[in-house]
């Protein structure tokens, strides 16, 4: 069970409170972070930062976050989407529409050194939880907000989700097989780089702070993001005025960078974007002669006869089944791999010894096999916690509301007014 911490007490498991010593070695130990985010964006970059070893304090409506009722697949009430983005966590369930609800999270704010939420722009200051406001009082606080299309512009107050900036990056135009329709990728990129930029930045913004003493705001646009994430393609665009297109599974430069179909029907992928791997290649294919031929002497002929190229590799491949072609091709080091089903991938992390793959347990007996943080500290005084299963909804109210300085009376008051639920635990 994964450990958090309070601002003034030592790390402590979420579930059962018994004190981890070790835990105060964690990467972001004493780090403390109000999670004011649902669905994924948001979620997804504060599972990193408290793997890291932060106390994220996840602060959902009585409902809770709308992800714990994604269908198909649940483990007991919680949904297997919501699983897959809050580890390490403690929920506080808040009725935001209740001054109650909103006061106590002005309170809990005030014991917190990283704000992060994902409402759509402006609908948090109608709250009551204005981000200039509170950091005039706060000007340590660091405040991250992620958005579809950022907080300032014409579009900002336009909703967005994962496959709409996919849509608009351009992603999605250069995705799927040329001649067909545009393909959505097969993960949530536009949800889960947005969080990964978001984390990238408020490590930055906690170093300013050590370094000065001041906090910062940011905001970060999935959009923004995602065009970010177009790398080499935007400057084909804005250098040559190329439009990009999909490409299947190859690669628009390197020709002998793409998928085969050995065989045996399976798909392997090759990866020989060097003169070496390319002269290697064709020695295990037994085209020991294509090297010389005028039309594929470099990788520039190579390219402009990329089809004439593919019909003589796709011919050949045929011969033999795709494991004994990895095998041979790795043999004589060009890159290659079997293209694996995600469930045949995950048996592979099982067996690879990096540790990637973990088991969250609860106190109620549920298990849950997950990918863990792929961040490995070797240095051996670096704690880094195993993940927390994720909280259910409440289940940590009356506990974050103590550490804010709630008396027992105001608790009881502030659950009696409506704007706070404590948990109740079901069978």
């Amino acid at each position: 069970m994964t450990d958090t911490i309070t601002t003034d007490a030592p790390r402590a498991d979420s579930t059962t409170g018994q004190q981890d010593p070790a835990g105060s070695s964690a990467p972001l130990a004493g780090v403390r972070i109000l999670d004011l985010t649902s669905f994924l964006s948001g979620p997804f970059a504060t599972q990193i930062l408290g793997d890291l070893g932060a106390d994220v304090v996840k602060v959902e409506p009585f409902q809770g976050d709308s992800s714990r009722g994604v269908p198909p697949h649940y483990v007991a009430e919680a949904s297997a989407y919501y699983l897959g983005a809050n580890r390490s966590k403690r929920s506080i369930a808040v009725d935001l529409k209740q001054p109650s609800g909103i006061a106590a999270v002005r309170r809990i704010m005030e014991t917190v050194d990283i704000v992060i939420e994902n409402f759509k722009p402006g609908v948090i200051s109608r709250l009551g939880l204005d981000a200039e406001e509170i950091r005039a009082e706060r000007p340590d606080l660091i405040w991250a907000s992620i958005s579809g299309f950022g907080q300032t512009g014409e579009m900002s107050r336009l909703p967005a989700y994962d496959m709409v900036v996919q849509a608009m990056s351009g992603v999605m135009s250069m995705t799927g097989e040329p001649g067909r329709p545009a393909v959505r990728l097969g993960i949530p990129a536009g949800d889960t780089v947005a969080g990964m930029y978001a984390v990238i930045g408020i490590l930055a913004a906690l170093e300013k702070r050590r370094r000065t003493g001041e906090g910062a705001t940011m905001d970060i646009s999935m959009l923004d993001c995602q065009l970010a994430m177009t790398s080499y393609q935007a400057v084909y665009a804005t250098v040559a005025g190329v439009t990009p297109q999909p490409q299947g599974a190859r690669h628009d430069s390197i020709p002998t960078y793409r998928s085969f179909m050995a065989g045996d029907g399976r798909e392997f992928v090759v990866t020989a974007n060097s003169e070496r791997m390319w002269v290697n290649m064709c020695g295990v294919l037994g085209l020991g002669h294509l090297p010389e031929d005028p039309r594929f002497v470099d990788a520039a002929a190579r390219l402009t006869h990329h089809v004439e190229l593919w019909a003589i590799l796709e011919e050949r491949v045929l011969q033999k089944d795709a494991a004994t072609w990895v095998d041979e091709l790795q043999d004589v080091a060009v890159p290659c791999a079997l293209i694996r089903t995600v469930p045949e991938a995950l048996d592979d992390a099982r067996r690879g010894g990096r540790g990637i793959m973990v088991e969250m347990n609860d106190e109620r007996g549920h298990s849950v096999e997950v990918v863990g943080n792929p961040i490995k500290f070797t240095d051996h005084d670096t704690h880094v916690p195993g993940p927390g299963y994720p909280p259910r909804l409440g289940q940590h109210s009356v506990d974050i509301l103590r550490e804010a300085g709630f008396t027992a009376d105001e608790i009881d008051d502030v659950v009696a007014s409506g704007g706070i639920r404590a948990e109740s635990v079901p069978d």
